[in-house]
């Protein structure tokens, strides 16, 4: 089943518009609707705000809001009507990320921001990429805060571990997968042994990938304590890769709603679209 309701979501950093532009070429290859969300930030309406801020500074700062989203609907109303595809413009006010999450749920597919830790512009917040990772059900597209990205999803490459948000990535990317020109299957330091991963992990998700008509490679790979992430960017970087989708990697059972240091690692220094999913 492909995606057919996209939502994007939308703020006034630099990189909103390379992820409007990832959004309409998801758009076109799904033939999905694609909505752009853009959450205004109010002032926190609580009993001490006007004491604390004055209300003329309270007024000021909403006003602000409302008015730094106007280039960002430009920006998508502008590249929506030039690419020909079904698009919505939706802006609400409230709390971020509450909201993004809220609207995302209704949809197939989420795509944001990366955290950008140099910025806070108006329509981001800090936590929405992790929190949308891990607390949203739907597969999110992290897109990084510099570059730009012609192809997305040609060539793929998963970073498969025998966990439940591993396997939930690869079958919420199977759209993806199904499209893409090339796909590698990535199994860095897999685990031995009776409760292990297998003889070969990566060859056993081939062989699965199959089943739904897509051929892949498989690729084991051997990573020093604390050089995981670079291992995985180098890999990617090889193979030429245009998308990543990776599970979220919690510590422990115990803890699975704290991030694990990989996801934490590729949420920071991320070099291209991470599809993730838990």
């Amino acid at each position: 089943m492909d995606y057919k309701d996209i939502l994007v979501h939308l703020d006034s950093s630099p990189s909103c518009p390379a992820r409007i532009d990832v959004g309409i070429s998801f758009a076109r290859a799904f033939g999905a609707r694609l909505t752009g969300l853009y959450v205004v930030g109010l002032a926190p309406m609580h009993q001490y705000a006007e004491a604390d801020l004055g209300p003329e500074l309270v007024e000021a700062h909403d006003k602000y809001m409302r008015e730094a989203s106007h280039e960002a609907e430009r920006l998508f109303t502008e590249r929506t009507r030039n690419a020909g595809v079904a698009a919505e413009w939706r802006q609400v006010e409230g709390a971020l990320p509450d909201l993004v999450m809220l609207h995302a749920r209704f949809a197939d597919l989420v795509i944001a921001g990366q955290r950008n830790p140099e910025r806070l512009d108006p329509g981001t917040a800090p936590e929405l990429p992790e929190q949308l990772v891990l607390d949203v059900g739907r597969p999110v597209i992290i897109v990084p805060h510099t570059g730009t990205f012609p192809t997305v999803g040609e060539k793929i490459m998963i970073l498969w571990k025998t966990s439940r948000g591993a396997a939930r990535a690869v079958n919420d990317a199977l759209p993806f997968l199904a499209k893409a020109k090339e796909v590698c299957v990535v199994a860095i330091n897999p685990e031995a042994g009776i409760s292990g991963q297998g003889d070969n992990p990566a060859a056993d998700v081939v062989t699965h990938l199959s089943r739904h008509g897509i051929t892949a490679t498989a690729r084991i790979a051997k990573a020093e304590r604390g050089t995981m992430g670079k291992t995985m960017r180098d890999i990617a970087a090889d193979f030429g890769a245009d998308m990543i989708v990776m599970g979220a990697f919690g510590r422990a059972r115990w803890r699975e709603m704290i991030l694990g240091g990989m996801t934490r690692n590729m949420l920071a220094t991320m070099p291209l679209p991470i599809l993730m999913s838990r």
